[in-house]
């Protein structure tokens, strides 16, 4: 298991507490990235990650042909429960457009990381 996992999960949210955002633009991007999941692997994994109540059905639709890693989605889920409350800090400290800001420029670099990666 890498141990980016866990980096992946308090990244995520503390993206989530100050931005709303979760799996699909942050999870599944750096699972792909930087533990070089497959694609389904990466939203089979983020949706057992946020399974209850949110992804439930999704993640028994790829825990069925075998693409969840519930271990890294127990270790994600740690990392954004404990993320997301420093992030919300972060988040609310912040002004409206420094934090819209900061939005775009983290939407541009994952953007870029999926466009010119291999």
């Amino acid at each position: 298991m890498s141990p980016w996992i866990i980096v992946i999960g308090l990244f995520a949210g503390v993206l989530s507490g100050m931005f709303g955002i979760g799996g699909g633009i942050v999870i599944v991007p750096a699972l792909i990235i930087i533990a070089a999941f497959s694609p389904q692997k990466a939203t089979g994994t983020s949706l057992g990650a946020l399974l209850l109540p949110v992804g439930f059905l999704g993640a028994m639709q790829y825990w069925k042909r075998g693409d969840v890693d519930f271990r890294a989605s127990l270790i994600l889920a740690l990392g954004l429960f404990l993320g997301a409350f420093a992030g919300a800090r972060l988040g609310l400290s912040l002004a409206p457009q420094t934090l819209r800001r900061a939005f775009a420029v983290f939407l541009v670099l994952v953007a870029g990381q999926l466009w010119f990666r291999r």
